[in-house]
């Protein structure tokens, strides 16, 4: 596609004010802890925002809408169960990275399991981090060649590129202001999208509803592949086949395991106190149901007009001949005029560059603070860990662009595989591990590494099970379900077999808190 002059210059000043930004903000930087907490005197609404922002990828600007077009809405259950994964964030979790001891959640695991286990848990979340990154620099490296017609390649680099500038030089604070704006582009340009959509369906808003829910597009049901049609989704308990009961199980651990990692506790850590943290969740629980419901509205709106404006894309879409993922794209380049094309566009990179930024910065204190600062630099000054935090981001950011560019010369499939590897390691017991320790008194790095070891045979078992090299057991979405449960019930039952020491867990459980005032 050939943009017109204002789409060009919309998404020009986009990457200018971004770059910009981060630039202006990197002035500031004089220690590593400034680099990496941006002062640790951000508003809970800023932090609140910045979370929206790091939650919502390109990934799911496509892929909602991509999802509601083809099918109805049952994948927003798992959603439903994000306002409890809020409050247990903000009333049990966060106590824990607000006594001013810590400041990563791989120093919590330190703390209560020992080295060994923070170590591991900071090892999982790095390549985790890197593959996420890699995976969204390509997909919003696809979507941005589809629509403006450069090589894949150059899409990397300028995608990755820019965002990797301004999150090396600005650190966190850029980070979060950089954040908050891209999410109130990407929010209006979900807004410009459906509002578009509603405006060319003859009948307006009430014809779309009627026709979707006649259609049973609103409902929780489920494509069936043989048949073509929307099947209705059972209500209870099941390993082999998707429910509504499971689906908001699977949601909810989820969502847990994403509160327990790094992006968050920094997140807390930064904000200017106790109170603004747990203002910053509920931001981000009453903001993200109404995000994602527009997305998966704006597929099933897509649904609507393509039936008062056949076209051969959306036909070949709902055949099964071209994949879902095309159609927000497509909506873009063929109906959207022009200047609300640049917004749009930017808006998606709005989506990547958000939760990339987010990715690197809270990957690079991991890699200072958990790894070389714990046990290979101790007690070097702040310039010298500022220094490393800049080198460790520049790391990332390359292995990140390096990975996406692996993505489009090797086979299509190498992304779902490697994903599917990735969950599966991911999966491996880390929540369990801080749900295991928070929520006991019992357990050391022995018990735990047991759980892990148990937990990664489980993992093992479903990566062979999906490519049908084992028998299949159970539903592979289930799999992070299971291995958490496997997790904290081995590790538990190890803790009796392997007694731990006689130690203080001072803030390390809910039941051993002080009660000393949150910071």
């Amino acid at each position: 596609m050939n943009l017109a002059a204002a789409d060009i210059a919309v998404i020009l000043a986009y990457f200018a004010g971004t770059l910009a930004l981060g630039l202006w903000i990197s002035r500031r930087n004089r220690d590593s802890e400034r680099y990496f907490l941006g002062g640790r005197n951000f508003p809970g609404w800023i932090i609140g925002i910045s979370f929206i922002g790091a939650m919502i990828s390109s990934v799911t600007f496509i892929a909602l809408p991509a999802d509601s077009f083809k099918t109805a809405w049952l994948r927003f259950l798992p959603n439903l169960a994000f306002p409890v994964v809020v409050l247990i964030s903000a009333y049990v979790f966060i106590p824990f990275f607000r006594r001013g001891t810590v400041t990563s959640a791989y120093q919590y695991l330190a703390l209560r399991f020992g080295p060994s286990i923070s170590a591991y848990g900071a090892a999982v979340f790095l390549v985790a981090q890197i593959v996420r990154t890699a995976t969204i620099v390509y997909l919003v490296a696809v979507l941005m060649s589809a629509m403006i017609g450069l090589g894949i390649p150059q899409c990397i680099l300028i995608a990755g590129g820019v965002t990797a500038i301004y999150t090396i030089k600005g650190g966190f604070e850029a980070v979060i202001w950089t954040d908050v704006i891209q999410t109130l582009i990407l929010v209006t340009g979900s807004v410009v999208i459906l509002s578009l959509i509603i405006y060319n369906i003859p009948g307006g808003l009430g014809q779309l509803i009627t026709e979707a829910s006649a259609s049973g597009k609103l409902s929780l049901r489920d494509l069936n592949p043989a048949t073509g049609l929307l099947d209705p989704t059972g209500a209870g308990f099941s390993l082999s086949e998707k429910t509504a009961t499971m689906l908001i199980l699977v949601g909810f651990t989820q969502y847990l395991a994403g509160k327990l990692n790094q992006e968050s506790v920094q997140r807390w850590c930064s904000s200017r106190s106790a109170r603004e943290a747990r203002k910053s969740m509920l931001v981000l629980g009453l903001a993200s149901l109404p995000i994602w419901a527009i997305f998966m509205f704006i597929g099933t709106g897509l649904w609507v007009y393509y039936r008062h404006f056949p076209d051969p894309v959306a036909a070949e879409i709902l055949a099964g001949t071209q994949k879902a993922e095309l159609i927000l794209p497509h909506f873009i380049v063929t109906v959207m005029p022009v200047g609300l094309v640049g917004l749009v566009i930017s808006s998606a990179l709005a989506a990547a560059m958000s939760a990339l930024s987010s990715a690197i910065n809270s990957a690079s204190m991991v890699m200072v603070n958990d790894i070389y600062r714990a046990h290979m630099a101790k007690g070097r000054g702040e310039s010298h860990y500022l220094r490393a935090g800049r080198l460790a981001s520049l790391l990332v950011s390359l292995v990140m662009i390096a990975g996406a560019y692996l993505f489009h010369i090797s086979d299509a499939k190498t992304l779902t595989d490697l994903n599917i590897v990735v969950t599966a390691i991911v999966g491996g017991g880390i929540s369990g591990a801080f749900l295991l320790g928070m929520l006991t008194r019992r357990g050391d790095a022995r018990a735990v590494l047991t759980g892990i070891a148990v937990t990664l045979a489980f993992s093992l078992y479903a990566l062979l099970m999906q490519f049908n090299i084992l028998p299949r057991a159970f539903d592979p979405y289930y799999t992070s379900i299971l291995g958490n449960i496997i997790m904290i019930v081995v590790g538990y039952a190890a803790a009796w077999i392997f007694p731990a020491r006689s130690r203080d867990l001072t803030n390390l459980t809910v039941w051993d808190q002080s009660g000393t005032p949150l910071k």
